[in-house]
């Protein structure tokens, strides 16, 4: 028995990240993406928002970390896998240095950058990526499945 193609996105959903956190997060430095609300786990789309955060640019964090490389906007820069979410209990040390206070902690593993990113316009909190999309990533992609 052959298994269904996995083109129907109920398996993955996209989120936007702002540039240049989204590239931090495809360095492997940013383990952790900072959201108001709790996620489920399970595949996401890496979406670079249109816009760049230029404060974010001087954070000598920051800096460091996306040293030497572009910072695409409004495509799908890659892949990754949600494996926790969390908040760190009042008081505490923040989990990672890239830790928000009173902010939801996605844990993202399995993080994979395309090789071609794929405009895509994306939008605020989970969304659905259209089958052709998937289609694209996949095509680049060939060994992600849920």
């Amino acid at each position: 028995m052959t298994p269904s193609p996995l083109i129907e996105g109920d398996w993955i959903r996209g989120i936007t990240i702002r540039q240049p956190w989204v590239t931090c997060i495809l360095t492997g430095a940013k383990t952790i993406e900072n959201r108001p609300r709790p996620w489920k786990p399970g595949w996401v789309l890496l979406h670079a928002g249109q816009s760049i955060d230029r404060a974010a640019l001087h954070t000598p964090l920051v800096a460091r970390t996306i040293r030497g490389r572009g910072l695409a906007t409004g495509t799908v820069i890659g892949v990754a896998r949600i494996t926790d979410c969390h908040q760190d209990p009042a008081g505490s040390q923040p989990c990672t240095e890239w830790a928000q206070p009173d902010r939801w902690h996605l844990v993202l593993t399995d993080v994979q950058e395309l090789a071609l990113p794929i405009p895509e316009r994306g939008q605020l909190g989970p969304w659905k990526p259209t089958e052709d999309l998937i289609r694209q990533v996949l095509q680049q992609l060939p060994h992600l499945r849920p």
